[in-house]
């Protein structure tokens, strides 16, 4: 209430120094029709708003709410889609790496056996060498006696006719050399 009595008062005053002063919006006989033509402009201006302004507003709000949902509901359906992608390609990659696995073993299992072919072969191979070479030196050792024998008699007889100065029967060399060679065969030829 007290500030209702001290708005009184103070547009009273307010409207008295005006009336001295010379203005004429706050002397009170104007009032009346001040206030009838703030009615018209704010009710011309608010049939303006209403009939013209807001409606382009209102639809522009209109378009850009549908613009955004056709945005939002493209947006989901590429995100969709890209999911879906990603999907595809991970079964494809994982594909791929099994694949690839297969691959690998089909190809190590190959080289496996080829291997083992190859080793098979270099096996018969060296077995075959081998005996070949143990038929040799059984062929060798088989010789070797009579060998040394004639080279023990030739030998012999050589030594023999440097220190006696005439030539010696061989025959009888020989005789004493196979009878030495068969008291010492089992010992260098383990027969």
């Amino acid at each position: 209430m007290d500030k209702l009595l001290f708005l009184s008062i103070f547009l009273g005053s307010a409207a008295s120094a005006a009336e001295k002063t010379g203005m004429p919006q706050l002397d009170t006989t104007f009032w009346f029709s001040q206030i009838f033509w703030l009615i018209i402009t704010f009710s011309i201006l608010l049939v303006l708003l209403s009939k013209f302004i807001l409606p382009k507003i209102s639809a522009n709000l209109e378009t850009r709410k549908s613009r955004i949902q056709e945005n939002i509901s493209a947006a989901e359906k590429q995100r969709e889609e890209s999911e879906a992608k990603i999907n595809e390609y991970e079964r494809i990659i994982e594909k791929s790496k099994k694949e690839a696995i297969n691959y690998l073993n089909q190809e190590k299992e190959k080289l496996v056996r080829d291997i083992n072919l190859k080793k098979e072969a270099i096996e018969k191979g060296l077995s075959e060498e081998i005996q070949k070479i143990e038929v040799e030196i059984q062929e060798f050792k088989d010789k070797a006696p009579k060998k040394i024998n004639i080279i023990a008699v030739e030998t012999s007889s050589d030594l023999l006719q440097q220190l006696i100065g005439t030539d010696v029967n061989s025959s009888s060399i020989s005789a004493i050399v196979d009878d030495l060679s068969r008291k010492k065969i089992n010992k260098y030829y383990g027969n």
